[in-house]
């Protein structure tokens, strides 16, 4: 059964990046815009990745232009407004498609983990998905869960995070 090590992505700085690289970490996966109501969670998401990036957590953020034409932008735009507007120091990759024939490949994976409301396609900007040390999906969450309502989710993936490692 795959996991999220068995993807990459192509950076925000055009690098092509292993997912490999999070293996044995928490990770928040969230596609993004710059334009959509929901972009203030980018706040939530940094304050998230750095309370709990030292216990080996991290959110990834994937730019999506699917909904409402909402992520217009190239990607020096994309990490520019991040970086200024919310101070995002996590991950960010290139603009992918999030469903359809064109989905990029690790979120086929994730749809087909946790399938949600709409049968495994994504509704909106920033639905979330909560991937534990192993990889494996534990939590979807829709567009409107704030990213300080996973601090709990987060903190009990750490925990059995820690109990394996100890």
């Amino acid at each position: 059964m795959p996991t999220l090590s068995d993807f990459r992505a192509r950076g925000i700085d055009g690098r092509e990046v292993d997912l490999a690289a999070y293996a044995g970490q928490v990770v928040l996966v969230v596609n993004t815009a710059s334009q959509c109501g929901f972009t203030p969670q980018y706040q939530g998401l940094q304050q998230l990745h750095d309370a709990y990036a030292d216990r080996g957590f991290t959110v990834l953020g994937f730019p999506c232009d699917q909904f409402g034409h909402q992520e217009p932008g190239d990607e020096q735009e994309i990490a520019s407004f991040c970086q200024r507007n919310f101070g995002v120091t996590f991950p960010l990759f290139a603009k992918v498609d999030v469903n359809g024939a064109d989905a990029h490949p690790l979120y086929g994976w994730l749809r087909s983990q946790k399938k949600g409301l709409l049968g495994g396609r994504i509704k909106w900007n920033f639905t979330k998905f909560l991937v534990d040390h192993h990889g494996r999906v534990i939590g979807r969450y829709g567009p409107t869960t704030k990213p300080e309502a996973l601090r709990a989710d987060v903190e009990a993936a750490l925990a059995d995070a820690g109990e394996v490692a100890a």
